[in-house]
């Protein structure tokens, strides 16, 4: 039985998609205001609860011998990014799990002060490292499921907003494949116990992606790229009336002003390890489009 948290999110629906297509047993942590037809549908069980109650984690985890934890924070990275996992490593270890797939951040090791999700997720890593649970440990770049509602977007407008400096790099990841690394991960050997960079076939810059748009719905971007002190007089002004919104905007700046991108080597070594090539962005995007 695999344990999936996340499950209707973009990387967790996939997850599900993949186990279920093997005929895996899946116990699909959601919640019960999200929309989990689809899960259903796919013969996933569904446990509905909530991950921020260890109550409910400690139900969940019953009789698992695999957990695949794919959730976002959604603005509470204390309460879900980090207390969550813990909860979930714990009792991993309580129940005999056999292997603990977690999807962490690229950069999560570079110590970003003003960022709660990459600090979670890095305090995440090394409880999970020291638990005597075997793990995978995915770091991915930025996910190319989160640019379909910009390219939608841009499909009727012509319009990207590209907050901060044009030229970092960054090496968008195909979810597709990220889940298909992540079901991989329980039974490969080589993918045991270690903290893998993921990122997509290529080293891209920001501005690469709306010209990627405009191959794509064949028209001309028109890119708007306002200074990223923008972004830090926001975050002031929200610090006055909601601090955990301001906290928020603080993984936001910290993603805008970094660059998040695998090697060549880094790239070489995840499609040895998993034996597939990994999709470039625009595949991705126009697979998912129709176009």
């Amino acid at each position: 039985m695999f344990l999936v948290t996340g499950a209707t999110g973009g990387i967790g629906r996939r997850v599900v998609r993949l186990l279920r297509e093997n005929n895996a047993r899946v116990r699909a942590f959601v919640r019960l205001s999200s929309r989990y037809d689809e899960l259903e549908h796919r013969g996933a069980e569904l446990f509905i609860g909530e991950l921020r109650e260890p109550r409910d984690i400690e139900k969940a985890c019953r009789q698992v011998k695999y957990i695949i934890s794919t959730h976002g924070s959604r603005g509470d990275a204390l309460a879900l990014d980090y207390r969550a996992n813990i909860e979930l490593i714990d009792q991993a270890k309580a129940n005999g799990v056999e292997h603990f797939v977690f999807i962490s951040v690229l950069g999560a090791e570079r110590g970003y002060e003003d960022a709660p999700v990459f600090k979670a997720k890095r305090e995440v890593e090394r409880y999970l490292q020291t638990s005597g649970v075997n793990y995978t440990i995915l770091r991915p770049a930025g996910l190319a499921s989160n640019l379909l509602p910009l390219a939608e977007t841009f499909r009727q407008t012509g319009l990207y907003l590209l907050i901060g400096d044009r030229t970092n790099r960054t090496s968008i990841v195909s979810t597709d494949d990220l889940a298909k690394m992540a079901v991989d991960s329980v039974t490969l050997l080589a993918a045991c116990n270690q903290v893998l960079s993921v990122g997509g076939s290529e080293i891209l810059t920001r501005e690469d992606i709306p010209h990627i748009f405009g191959r794509i719905f064949n028209r001309e971007p028109v890119i708007i790229n306002p200074p990223l002190f923008l972004v830090d007089g926001l975050r002031g002004a929200l610090g006055l009336i909601n601090p955990q919104a301001e906290k928020a905007l603080g993984t936001f700046r910290t993603l805008l002003a970094n660059e998040f991108f695998c090697t060549k080597e880094e790239i070489a070594k995840l499609e040895a390890i998993f034996n597939f090539p990994l999709e470039p962005l625009e595949s991705f995007l126009r697979r998912h489009l129709s176009v």
